[in-house]
């Protein structure tokens, strides 16, 4: 009986967390209607993002349009979309690495897309789409790491502030060029630079424009560490050993770490106390739990 209302409790308030997390920031009030904005994105084709997901809980998610050192198409727009659904469903998820292909991160947004929606109506519908995915990518219970190598600039740049950790290849940079562009940030990744660096240290990067390499990045907080290897394949299997000291472990505890640290991140202090009090209640006396209380880990 115990077994079974714990269950019932663990099934409603994981499910209440899931819709909060998939809440949109923007509605019809808005003008936002996702399904024309992304009709009107697929128009503009090229390049991929791929979703590998490992038996080990981790995740590879590759963007991948090289030709243009990883610069978002329309289409690779929505496919990121897509592939974060894909996440929020991923039941034994635990880790997510975000890299590009062709030992590059990404550049932003294609350039040939940005003429196509060059007027105000068309480039806030970009600009909000791309806000809800990267929030919701940023809110998965996963834990994740962006593996800059190359460069990371402008709507790249925007990205890594979406992940938990950044992790650097020697001779990466990341870059907020949208000041030469005539632009600021549009994707989130200004409001996410200050919470990360703080609004003095975020002034300089996005007013200057300035090239940030990894000892600089590691100095602001803005990356966690810089790898040995620059190499494509050595550098994701280091972010990968680096990413599994965090992730080791059942996964429901895994991910319930990462949603209190969300919560306590989001929203007012009573509020993330009860949304923690919640997610205690889907671990307490559950599996992990009662194996650890046999094994007694506390006192080794």
């Amino acid at each position: 009986m115990a077994l079974a209302l714990w269950k019932n409790f663990l099934q409603i308030t994981m499910k209440r967390i899931l819709q909060q997390r998939r809440l949109s920031l923007y509605n019809g009030a808005h003008g936002y209607e996702e399904e024309l904005i992304k009709k009107k994105l697929q128009q503009f084709s090229g390049g991929s993002v791929n979703l590998v997901k490992e038996d080990s809980g981790i995740a590879i998610l590759t963007l991948n349009n090289p030709k243009f050192m990883n610069a978002f198409t329309g289409t690779m727009m929505v496919e990121l979309q897509e592939r974060v659904t894909e996440l929020e469903n991923w039941k034994d998820g635990k880790g997510l690495i975000i890299h590009g292909a062709g030992n590059t991160f990404c550049s932003g947004s294609d350039l040939n897309v940005v003429k196509e929606i060059s007027n105000s109506q068309d480039g806030m519908n970009m600009c909000m789409f791309m806000q809800n995915t990267l929030t919701r990518l940023m809110r998965l219970p996963l834990i994740s790491v962006a593996l800059v190598q190359g460069k990371a600039f402008g709507g790249g740049a925007e990205l890594t502030t979406a992940c938990d950790f950044r992790l650097m290849t020697p001779g990466s940079e990341i870059r907020f060029v949208h000041k030469r562009m005539g632009l600021v940030p549009g994707w989130g990744g200004g409001a996410r630079l200050v919470r990360l660096v703080g609004s003095g240290a975020a002034l300089q990067l996005l007013a200057g424009a300035e090239r940030v390499g990894p000892e600089r990045a590691l100095g602001l907080g803005l990356a966690e560490l810089t790898l040995p290897s620059a190499d494509e394949a050595a550098a994701l299997a280091e972010a990968r050993a680096w990413l599994s000291q965090y992730t080791d472990g059942p996964a429901a505890v895994v991910r319930a770490v990462k949603k209190v640290v969300t919560a306590a991140r989001e929203l007012p202090l009573e509020d993330a106390l009860r949304t923690e009090k919640d997610i205690f209640g889907t671990v307490w006396g559950g599996p992990a739990n009662l194996e650890a209380l046999v094994r007694r880990p506390k006192h080794k």
